[in-house]
């Protein structure tokens, strides 16, 4: 008899009370390093910041009532590939035409709490100022070594192979096409969907154009192509050491971060306040509360060494499939505050680019930031391609 086909079951979490109070103990005992006067944020992570943040975690952040809030959202676990997959899987409310399956891809350092404000927007925009005929159904789910996936035991996967689980999901859940959406590695996989699976994926939107792989005679690049790619190199320079230890060296950095909150929590804000559109001060775009859910999703399910080995699973990726161009149609949307924008040049270089909007607030996170203009950005691009998933 063939084998019966995965089953999602429901999936919830309650974390017990003495890993809680682990966490208040270590953060409580803390060994601050000294820091230069007046250095601010220009070494890394500002130190004062830090500790008001990190009082704030060991004192007053009510993880219960964060996790119950998250527990909303229709959760599932499910086996693919040898792992267990947790996953997000909300569906249209009151649509009035047909529905778009649509799955949403997440980077680091997050999970699916990158997507959790904007979900209820894509499901029932009729209750949310928008034309009901845009509803979705959306499956969000976490990369395996993040969130409450399993953690892959032996090579990472890299983008390619999440991709096909991905796919794979998605026939479990029933939808033979749908479109595919993502940011920062999410934006890498959503595009691999498309890329190898472009009978079944209608559309692909992407937040982000990915860090430029280019095999051809330079001389052939556009003058605001070139000019990007060096802005990239620089950018690398300054801001890329993360990605060149994720890349390289991931377990070394894996046993200072998994063991201590505050350093967990100092190698995680630095990325939030930098990528997003916040002036400077990270709580413009997340209160106290939304920085520390997200980073006790890592401390609790101890993804942080797994996520970060993604990085070195991608790196190896050989150039003639990073040089791939995408054929299924693809939208943008470049936040103004996100990091290295691409040109529009590029994105029509590497895709086959139908649709590319500039939205003025929002950085690298902006499913979370900006979660209103998000939603608009992916009703908008996918409007065309419903009845091609019908």
């Amino acid at each position: 008899m063939p084998e019966a086909p995965p089953r999602p079951e429901p999936f919830l979490q309650r974390t017990a009370p003495a890993a809680l109070e682990d966490l208040r103990t270590r953060l409580r005992a803390t060994r601050w390093p000294d820091t230069p006067e007046d250095a601010g944020w220009s070494l890394g992570t500002d130190l004062d910041q830090l500790r008001d943040l990190v009082v704030h975690w060991a004192e007053s952040f009510d993880w219960p009532a964060q996790e119950a809030a998250l527990a909303r959202l229709p959760r599932f676990r499910v086996p693919l590939g040898g792992l267990g997959i947790h996953f997000v899987h909300a569906k249209a409310v009151a649509p009035a035409g047909p529905v778009l399956p649509l799955v949403l891809s997440h980077g680091w350092p997050d999970s699916f709490w990158r997507y959790s404000k904007v979900i209820p927007l894509l499901t029932d925009p009729g209750a949310h100022g928008a034309d009901p005929a845009d509803a979705f159904d959306v499956v969000v789910p976490d990369m395996p070594g993040f969130g409450y996936s399993d953690r892959p035991v032996g090579r990472p996967l890299d983008s390619i192979a999440v991709a096909g689980l991905w796919a794979e999901l998605m026939t479990v859940l029933g939808y033979d096409r749908f479109g595919a959406a993502g940011g920062d590695v999410g934006s890498h996989v959503s595009r691999c969907l498309g890329l190898d699976h472009p009978d079944r994926v209608v559309a692909v939107h992407r937040t982000d154009g990915g860090l430029p792989v280019f095999t051809g005679d330079p001389a052939d690049l556009t003058p605001e192509e070139r000019t990007w790619m060096e802005a990239v190199a620089a950018w690398s320079g300054t801001e890329g050491a993360y990605a060149a230890i994720h890349r390289t060296k991931p377990q070394t950095a894996a046993f200072g971060l998994n063991d201590s909150p505050a350093g967990l929590a100092a190698w995680i804000v630095e990325k939030l306040r930098a990528w997003s559109d916040c002036g400077g001060d990270v709580e413009r775009s997340f209160t106290k509360d939304e920085i520390l859910t997200n980073i006790t999703l890592y401390w609790l399910t101890g993804t942080i060494g797994s996520s970060m080995r993604m990085y070195s699973a991608n790196a190896a990726i050989p150039p003639a499939q990073l040089a791939r161009r995408v054929e299924v149609p693809s939208g943008f949307s470049i936040f103004a505050g996100d990091i290295v924008r691409p040109p529009r040049a590029w994105l029509e270089r590497t895709t086959n680019m139908v649709r590319m909007t500039e939205p003025p607030r929002g950085g690298h996170f902006a499913a979370f930031e900006e979660p209103e203009i998000y939603a608009e950005e992916l009703r908008a691009f996918f409007r065309p391609y419903r009845a091609a998933a019908a």
